[in-house]
């Protein structure tokens, strides 16, 4: 979990994954790590020194990432995911005169791919396990892939947003990978330009006959709407503001894009 530059990360194998445009949620794991940091090593403790504080957390990291069970992976500590990376050992031996190598077929093994519909508790069903993805995914379709190292990796739109260790039988795998799955719903793209609109006292604004919370501190200020697949994104100066699941009648955000300032003889139309 520690920082490395890009560089040293590639060497190491490790593969730089970026959040989503305006998806904070998939911070999650980075923002859990503070947490757990915070609660475990830095809650009511004083440090003499810059130098005390570096050694011990340096002896916590290693610790984290040596010893510590971590429940996502199976209850292992992080260290023995690499070591099924660690090449096997082997013995050179010095010919003069070598003999030709034969003929190998190689094998490519590849990734299992599926795809699954999150449940209401934020689980997906894979081969009779329910693993955990996350409750603000309820209803979403997220392909998952079972990597030749025995991971369970879950990405939603092209974002991975979690991963777990194996913890279904692997002999139950053929069946889930013979079943082709059902073709996946279009997510429509974002409907016309941002509309503007102006935040009225009550911290909200209307857009297509429907109020969307924006919050108290952007009372009398204009704000963006967007609308993205099946949500509704409010956003200002370029900083996503609030993220609503859309609750207007489709047909009538075409009347709020054809007025993207809104009704002039309303008091929260933009000006």
């Amino acid at each position: 979990m520690r920082s490395c530059s890009t560089g040293s990360a590639g060497q190491n194998g490790v593969r730089h994954l970026l959040t989503a445009p305006r998806s904070p949620t998939t911070t999650g794991k980075v923002e859990r790590f503070h947490k757990t940091i915070k609660k475990e090593l830095l809650t009511d403790r004083v440090f003499e020194s810059l130098e005390e504080a570096q050694t011990v957390i340096d002896d916590w990291v290693v610790a984290y990432n040596t010893v510590r069970p971590h429940q996502g992976i199976g209850m292992v500590p992080p260290i023995r995911r690499f070591e099924l990376a660690n090449p096997e050992p082997f013995e050179v031996v010095i010919n003069e005169e070598p003999p030709a190598p034969e003929p190998v077929e190689v094998v490519s093994e590849e990734p299992r791919r599926d795809t699954r519909k999150i449940g209401r508790d934020g689980r997906i069903s894979l081969a009779n396990f329910r693993y955990h993805v996350g409750r603000w995914l309820a209803g979403e379709t997220v392909d998952v892939i079972v990597t030749v190292d025995g991971l369970v990796e879950i990405t939603h739109r092209g974002v991975l947003v979690a991963t777990h260790a194996r913890q279904h039988p692997p002999e139950a795998e053929p069946q889930v990978w013979r079943r082709q799955p059902r073709a996946r719903p279009v997510r429509p793209p974002t409907m016309g330009q941002p509309v503007t609109r102006k935040v009225d006292s009550s911290g909200a604004i209307s857009f297509a006959g429907v109020s969307y919370r924006v919050g108290n501190p952007y009372r009398r200020q204009q704000v963006e709407v967007r609308v993205v697949g099946d949500t509704v994104e409010i956003s200002q100066n370029g900083k996503l503001l609030r993220v609503h699941a859309a609750k207007h009648d489709p047909i009538k955000a075409h009347g709020a894009f054809a007025n993207p300032g809104g009704k002039p003889d309303r008091i929260n139309a933009a000006s």
